[in-house]
């Protein structure tokens, strides 16, 4: 397994400066980029294609916090994370929310597309700006979540910095699994704005 730290020159830790790793991924694509073995024959652009490509997937995986967490663990512990099958406790409140509020606008925008009497329309509109509103406040919430996340990230560095002789491997899982979840709600509620927009 390739460990995306090392090829990016990073340290192994849960949470890493985005600025300061947008700024290094930069700095070493540059010197990779295939454009510069243009004029080479086709066995050094493919070699220089396949190192900007890993490159460019270490960088991917390493800026995404859930991402990140998922690869540390599987360089840690030897085996990928297991299929998340159930929320976290502390996140079955914004588990119920989330939910309900994507089916009351799933519902609103099935009545609204049967709906042709213009007079009927316009009351809908409101309707459709309550639920565009709602919407936009659950993801405000979620937003904030991913940063109390953050915050856990930093914190969970410690022992990485350390080099203590056990690593907090559940903790990190835990907040993987956090981060797979309010990713996972940000993209429902994404879609579900998408959908208000267009009808």
């Amino acid at each position: 397994m390739v460990d995306y730290f090392e090829l990016l020159d990073e340290p192994r830790r849960p949470w890493l400066d985005p600025d300061l790793l947008k700024n290094k991924f930069l700095t070493i694509s540059a010197e990779l980029h295939p454009d510069r073995v243009h004029g080479s024959i086709p066995v050094e652009k493919e070699r220089a294609q396949a190192q900007y490509s890993e490159m460019n997937t270490a960088y991917q995986t390493l800026r995404d916090p859930k991402l990140r967490s998922a690869h540390l663990l599987e360089l840690e512990s030897g085996v990928k994370p297991s299929a998340i099958q159930s929320a976290p406790g502390d996140l079955m409140d914004l588990f119920m929310r989330v939910g309900a509020l994507c089916r009351d606008v799933d519902k609103f925008v099935e009545a609204k597309r049967a709906v042709t009497s213009p007079l009927l329309l316009v009351e809908l509109f409101e309707r459709g700006q309550e639920l565009t509103e709602r919407v936009k406040g659950l993801q405000q919430i979620l937003n904030e979540r991913s940063e109390v996340a953050e915050q856990s990230l930093r914190k969970l560095n410690s022992p990485w910095e350390s080099k203590a002789p056990v690593l907090p491997l559940a903790e990190l899982e835990q907040s993987y699994r956090t981060f797979s979840y309010l990713g996972r709600w940000s993209a429902q509620l994404q879609e579900r704005l998408v959908l208000l927009a267009l009808e």
